[in-house]
């Protein structure tokens, strides 16, 4: 055990500045603990947002040392810098409603945007639908769908912060991952909700958010494929 930690906390809304504390350094310490540690022990004032603990979630998700990250699987020996200093804020793109806790409104409106929900044709009267679980479509849907909604990828993509109108790798991969569903009705719908300007065409396949995912999934190549389904889409005059 180290003897401290120099820890630089985002404070207040868009305007605020960054305040200083010092934290005890223990061994085995995430970035939530040490957030933690400050709000109840420092600073009983600062805002913050997590639930599980253990990464089931995603709302702890905030910008340490300046990358987006979820702070309860973060540990302080993983991300603190030469000098000894972590620098905590909160995710990029998205309104700062206080300190270190984000709006997600409009996270989540994109993904409403790009029509991502379900909607099937069977009532609960029907039988169930059958997929079959080696078709290239399931496949297809089953390496995007374990999205849990932190706004990692979006907090991590230079185009969100570029064009805000852009509807994000969380929305455009959750629409692929429908795209892909066998029992989905509103495809065409679907497709023309992405194909726009703010939609699949303006990712720059820079891959941030591949990159930063902690479910390790891989929007830029959903988003790659949704362009081609989009293609298609127009070549056969469906959009």
């Amino acid at each position: 055990m180290a003897d401290g930690l120099t820890v630089r906390v985002w404070r207040g809304k868009t305007r605020g500045g960054y305040s200083r504390y010092e934290v005890p350094r223990l061994a085995s310490q995430t970035v939530l603990d040490v957030v933690t540690h400050i709000q109840r022990h420092l600073e009983p004032s600062l805002s913050y947002r997590f639930a599980c603990r253990v990464g089931m979630c995603g709302s702890c998700a905030m910008t340490v040392n300046g990358v987006a990250r979820w702070t309860c699987r973060t540990h302080v020996s993983k991300v603190v810098d030469a000098s000894g200093e972590l620098e905590i804020a909160p995710l990029a793109n998205l309104p700062v409603i206080k300190d270190l806790a984000t709006d997600m409104s409009e996270f989540f409106d994109k993904w409403a945007r790009a029509r991502g929900r379900f909607e099937g044709s069977r009532s609960r009267h029907d039988d169930f639908a059958v997929v079959q679980p080696a078709s290239p479509e399931r496949a297809a849907a089953n390496a995007g769908i374990e999205c849990i909604g932190c706004g990692v990828c979006y907090a991590s993509c230079d185009v969100v912060a570029w064009r805000p109108d852009y509807l994000g790798p969380a929305a455009l991969n959750r629409a692929w991952t429908l795209v892909n569903d066998v029992r989905d009705v509103q495809q065409t719908e679907r497709l023309r909700a992405v194909a726009g300007d703010a939609g699949c065409h303006a990712c720059h396949t820079q891959g941030s958010c591949s990159e930063r995912c902690p479910k390790k999934i891989e929007p830029t190549l959903g988003i790659a494929r949704l362009k081609r389904r989009v293609a298609r889409a127009a070549v056969r005059g469906e959009l």
